[in-house]
């Protein structure tokens, strides 16, 4: 049943594969992962097929290792009509450490649901902050997307 899956986690190990040549994970694998638990987590709440439409904030804060176990969480923040905002947090610890780990990286993600593959955006379950906390997320989703629209502004400004 849609509009009941808030939060999603995934959780596995890094792979040989998915590391550069200086021996971390590329950005771009973990760009991939947070695309993933995204999706996910929005086919979830929507009931619906989705797709990305952006991605803002993001950040790379610490580097991931080949066999770290790595946690992505995405936490919905966020609806609009169709659109769904979603916080996402990547962790990463050495599985033989007790340690809690450390964060790698944080964004926003945005999905809009669709009534189908090739389709026209459709209503998304509405989401209302419970409290003073979810607020803070949602005021913080609609920040960085409103930076992220301004930034989009002045790129095309720049390409004439």
């Amino acid at each position: 049943m849609s509009g009941e899956q808030r939060e999603l986690t995934f959780r596995f190990l890094a792979e040989p594969t998915d590391v550069n040549y200086g021996g971390k994970v590329h950005g771009g694998v973990v760009m991939k992962w947070i695309d993933q638990v995204g999706y996910a987590a929005a086919v979830g709440w929507a009931g619906r097929y989705s797709v990305t439409v952006a991605v803002g904030g993001i950040r790379f804060v610490a580097p991931i290792r080949t066999s770290d176990m790595v946690t992505v969480s995405a936490k919905l923040v966020y609806t609009g009509t169709s659109s769904m905002h979603f916080y996402v947090d990547v962790f990463a610890r050495d599985p033989m450490t007790d340690d809690e780990g450390r964060l790698c990286t944080h964004c926003m993600i945005v999905f809009v649901a669709l009534d189908g593959p090739e389709g026209k955006p459709v209503t998304v379950p509405p989401w209302t902050p419970a409290d003073e906390s979810d607020q803070r997320l949602a005021d913080y989703a609609l920040n960085v997307m409103s930076l992220s629209k301004d930034i989009e502004q002045a790129v095309a400004q720049i390409n004439g």
